[in-house]
């Protein structure tokens, strides 16, 4: 028996850590849909997540936003159809090789950006007010511990590491 199977918990711990886990995260979707909720345009979670690429690594190639995103390059571009005419995202040559084309936010994409994290911050503040501080200690530990075994790197408030919904390490020849 090797070592560590003697601590690990048993099927039942895990049924009821997973569906504590799948319940909560359903109510970060809907913290998420709600925060979306409130931008004037029209702009879907998959087109947000877009965004927020864009802002956390600064300006892009297509393939390496969709690479990013886990989708073909030629979703990725029906994406970015939809925001360039939204005024949220801007294409431009590549000055250093001119065959490609970079992608990046325009002034009120960093605005939306902000205004919807701004506001899915403020939603997920006010629920933890609603723990005792214990308990928001027991969570924090807790989901340190889960964001560590899922490889998902930590939060960084100032923006010098990952963005709020992750993406954090830039994609080598994409700035």
């Amino acid at each position: 028996m090797r070592e560590h199977e003697a601590t690990e918990p048993g099927d039942e711990d895990i049924e009821a850590v997973t569906r504590a886990v799948l319940t909560a995260s359903r109510l970060l979707v809907a913290v998420s849909a709600r925060s979306l909720a409130t931008v004037e345009e029209s702009i879907t979670l998959p087109q947000f997540r877009m965004l927020v690429v864009l802002s956390s690594h600064g300006p892009s190639k297509l393939v390496a936003v969709a690479d990013r995103l886990a989708v073909q390059p030629s979703t990725a571009m029906r994406m970015v159809d939809r925001l360039i005419t939204a005024g949220l995202m801007s294409r431009r040559t590549n000055p250093e090789n001119r065959r490609e084309t970079v992608l990046s936010l325009t002034e009120e994409g960093v605005r939306v950006v902000q205004d919807v994290t701004s506001r899915r911050k403020a939603e997920i503040t006010a629920i933890l007010r609603r723990l005792a501080p214990d308990r928001r200690a027991a969570l924090v530990e807790a989901l340190d511990a889960f964001n560590a075994a899922g490889e998902e790197p930590a939060y960084e408030e100032d923006g010098a590491g990952s963005h709020p919904l992750g993406w954090s390490d830039p994609v080598e020849g994409t700035r």
